[in-house]
């Protein structure tokens, strides 16, 4: 029993011991790391019986909307640390809408929010302080220099849980948007949540909303779960990436999207996303994609599986962004049973798409686009069937479409330069350059092992980063940056 730092039991954190019990039960089985099967992660299984527990309102906080909250976000998170190698403990935040600054997360930690609980950032940029760009980005996405802190922050972190029984974390992201509308941004804008060097973490059974950036960012991070959630934004928001499994997702920008890193950055600091598992995604999004990889892919994305996958409303449905000057690579992804409803563009391969940091990027590192399958697609309501559009001098190879049935509006139903691949079973007809299937020796990627007959080369100026082993693993979901 948790007897807090006052030495007394309050009401609330004697209800929640109950509380705590029945949010355990689903949860006995032990911790494992996630085994790669083939190009894929399996689901990480989370044990956590925290044999420790106390309220955020035994540091003195006041769910009235109002009241600042930080200081008590981080005196709990103090006070809890004692317990870390005492088997962890659990922090709970009651009903009630709680306003608060950043603040940071411990390992062994479970933050747990009740149904009826609202976690609220702060409306005033002093409370998000300010840190270093991510190394694999060189400076901030938005604006060069430093960024804004995420609302719910950690690095180097082990055995992480955020859940809850569906609560809230709404990051009143609106006048950080008009800031970005108004260009009075003086940094680059701040995540809801952010973890970094972190392994085995969980995000599950929550509702995001009003991100004034990215929804949930995971960088450089292994073995991370992420399910369960509603994550809403308004359409016009700018930039608010979503991400997550088993989820229903409405933003302003890509749905679900993998990066790993910008131009120079990105090559230097070689860090790839590799063997992600997406699985059971529903979203719209007005002004981007429904699954989306790059356009900051310069330290390398592969091995991935994304499968019932269900976009509608949408401008695109999968796509894939890079540019002269990324590098780096993507190979070896496998899309599958998709479902498409009034999207614009069902496909679409971009090699011209986005800026750069800086000056300093090497206009000869041309990235890899291979072994890309794409099959089990299903579309209604579709303006263009596909655009697929490699790069002069390093076309994309080895795209395979199969078992792919779309109702296009457009009399152009493909649109094709630069590429090389196969296709079985597509409709309406798609381009020849991709019409034929693959003979003798050609193999398309099939989500589970490589396709050593149809890998391409690397030419010497294509990143080096593609050459690298033991890469960060994140497994069971979606982003990694």
């Amino acid at each position: 029993m948790f007897v807090s730092p006052n030495r007394k039991m309050s009401r609330s954190a004697s209800t929640f011991q109950v509380l705590l019990v029945l949010a355990t039960i689903v949860a006995q089985t032990q911790w494992a790391r996630a085994s790669v099967s083939g190009m894929h992660c399996n689901d990480l299984t989370p044990s956590v019986e925290r044999p420790h527990s106390a309220s955020i309102t035994d540091f003195g906080a006041v769910g009235d909307g109002t009241t600042l909250n930080t200081k008590a976000f981080q005196n709990a998170l103090f006070y809890l640390n004692s317990f870390a190698n005492k088997g962890g403990a659990q922090l709970f935040v009651p009903a009630g809408r709680w306003l608060t600054g950043s603040f940071s997360l411990i390992s062994h930690l479970t933050l747990s929010l009740d149904k009826d609980a609202v976690i609220l950032g702060s409306p005033d940029s002093s409370d998000w302080p300010v840190i270093d760009a991510l190394p694999s980005y060189g400076r901030g996405r938005e604006l060069p220099g430093k960024r804004h802190q995420s609302l719910i922050f950690g690095s180097n972190l082990t055995d992480v849980i955020i859940t809850g029984t569906n609560g809230t974390i709404d990051g009143q992201g609106a006048i950080w948007w008009d800031w970005f509308h108004n260009h009075t941004l003086n940094y680059t804008r701040p995540p809801l949540v952010e973890l970094m060097y972190s392994t085995r973490v969980i995000i599950s059974n929550l509702t995001f909303i009003n991100s004034p950036f990215w929804n949930i960012h995971p960088v450089y991070c292994s073995q991370v779960l992420v399910q369960h959630l509603t994550i809403l934004a308004p359409i016009s928001s700018p930039n608010t990436d979503g991400i997550d499994p088993d989820c229903y997702i409405r933003n302003g920008d890509d749905i679900v999207v993998i990066k790993s890193g910008w131009d120079e950055y990105g090559i230097s600091f070689a860090h790839p996303s590799s063997n992600i598992s997406i699985r059971n995604i529903t979203g719209q999004t007005r002004n981007s994609a429904g699954i989306a990889f790059g356009s900051e892919m310069s330290g390398g994305i592969s091995n991935v599986r994304a499968e019932g996958i269900h976009i509608v409303n949408s401008v695109h449905g999968i796509r894939i962004k890079t540019a002269p000057g990324r590098g780096g690579y993507v190979k070896n992804v496998y899309v599958a049973d998709v479902s498409l409803d009034n999207v614009s563009i069902a496909i679409r391969i971009t090699g011209n798409y986005g800026e750069h940091p800086d000056e300093n990027y090497n206009k000869n590192a041309l990235p890899t686009i291979s072994n890309i399958t794409i099959k089990n697609i299903v579309g209604v309501n579709i303006g263009v069937a596909g655009m697929l559009q490699g790069i002069s001098g390093d076309n994309f190879s080895n795209i395979c479409l199969s078992n792919v049935s779309l109702s296009v509006r457009s009399t152009n139903p493909w649109n094709c330069s630069l590429v090389e691949g196969y296709s079985n079973s597509v409709s309406p007809e798609i381009c020849e350059q991709l019409r034929k299937g693959p003979g003798p020796g050609q193999v398309c990627y099939d989500g589970n092992s490589y396709p050593a007959a149809a890998a391409q080369p690397q030419s010497p100026q294509k990143s080096s980063a593609s050459r690298l082993v033991n890469p960060f693993f994140c497994t069971s979901w979606f982003l990694c940056r």
